[in-house]
């Protein structure tokens, strides 16, 4: 019993001190979200980092990751609107949806002109709705829906709503259409590209797939894997941090002594020189010296409520 204790121990040590905050990775093709996920607990040596939205295997572009206490304030950041560049290829049907999967059905005749794809992507704009793939992972009665799909199985999915804030054509060479999206959080582009291709009449899968931007987090901020092994053997890795504040992007509020224990402790705060916001508003809480401590939400009385107060170690 002894042994077992000493074993519990060691595996309950804390972890060194190290700064939080997010980084923007350009995740190369090949690796899945989670892979890129276990390499960024090497760099900055802590268990402690979680993704905002997978991307698939073969999808590139920008995947931020947050480091430490950050990951205390995913949920603040859910919902983000997400842009892509993809390719959609003409002519073919795949069961995955993209050109991972084995082809389903091949079309024999004629590509529509560009002039009839760009009238069909009218349809695809706004509100719409787009039922999960198969090859996802939503899952169906606690299974992740691509366990089933392994298996040979196929079961019936609730469509759910997504919003298409723009979706145009950037390139039209037959078969292959490049298409630029900006839409919600949980929005298919590959279940685009197959809706697509049933509405033209000649199939068609998702053949590539860049994200650009993930709520703040841009194409342009973003750094591939190797820059941030390099970093990792330098020591520079926290130069490359976007800070928790900038990331969320909520008005600041900064409070000192007494304010700072009673935050600790759970209690709300006067929100002193803010502006005047609705009640609801979210804000961002830091002490004298600029390391984050909280987020807070405005009442109706004008005080600031405590929504999420990181430990003091996760300050930064």
């Amino acid at each position: 019993m002894a042994r077992y204790n000493r074993r519990n121990q060691k595996r309950k040590r804390p972890e060194p001190p190290g700064p939080s905050g997010f980084v923007v990775v350009d995740k190369p093709a090949g690796r899945t979200s989670h892979d890129v996920v276990d390499e960024a607990r090497r760099w900055f040596g802590t268990r402690r980092v979680g993704h905002l939205g997978t991307l698939d295997p073969q999808a590139t572009g920008v995947l931020p990751l947050a480091i430490r206490g950050a990951t205390k304030l995913i949920p603040f950041m859910d919902g983000a609107a997400k842009a892509y560049d993809g390719t959609v290829v003409l002519g073919a049907e795949t069961d995955t949806l993209d050109r991972e999967g084995v082809v389903t059905r091949q079309f024999s005749g004629s590509f529509p002109a560009q002039e009839v794809v760009e009238k069909a992507l009218k349809d695809f704009g706004g509100d719409i709705q787009q039922i999960p793939p198969m090859y996802s992972a939503v899952k169906k009665d606690g299974v992740p829906l691509h366990k089933l799909a392994r298996r040979g199985e196929e079961v019936e999915r609730d469509p759910k709503w997504v919003t298409i804030d723009e979706i145009v054509v950037t390139r039209f060479e037959s078969p292959e259409v490049d298409l630029r999206v900006r839409c919600s959080s949980g929005t298919y582009v590959r279940v685009i590209a197959a809706d697509l291709g049933e509405v033209l009449g000649c199939g068609a899968h998702l053949g590539a797939l860049r994200r650009t931007q993930s709520g703040p987090f841009l194409i342009e901020e973003s750094h591939p894997v190797e820059e941030f092994e390099a970093a990792a053997r330098a020591g520079k890795l926290e130069s490359m941090m976007v800070s928790m504040a900038d990331a969320l992007g909520f008005p600041v509020h900064r409070i000192a002594g007494e304010q700072q224990i009673r935050l600790q402790n759970g209690g709300d705060l006067p929100s002193g020189d803010l502006p005047r916001m609705a009640p609801g508003a979210r804000v961002s809480i830091l002490d004298a010296s600029g390391d984050f401590l909280a987020v807070a939400e405005l009442r109706p009385d004008r005080r600031l409520w405590p929504l999420r107060v990181l430990p003091r170690e996760s300050a930064a």
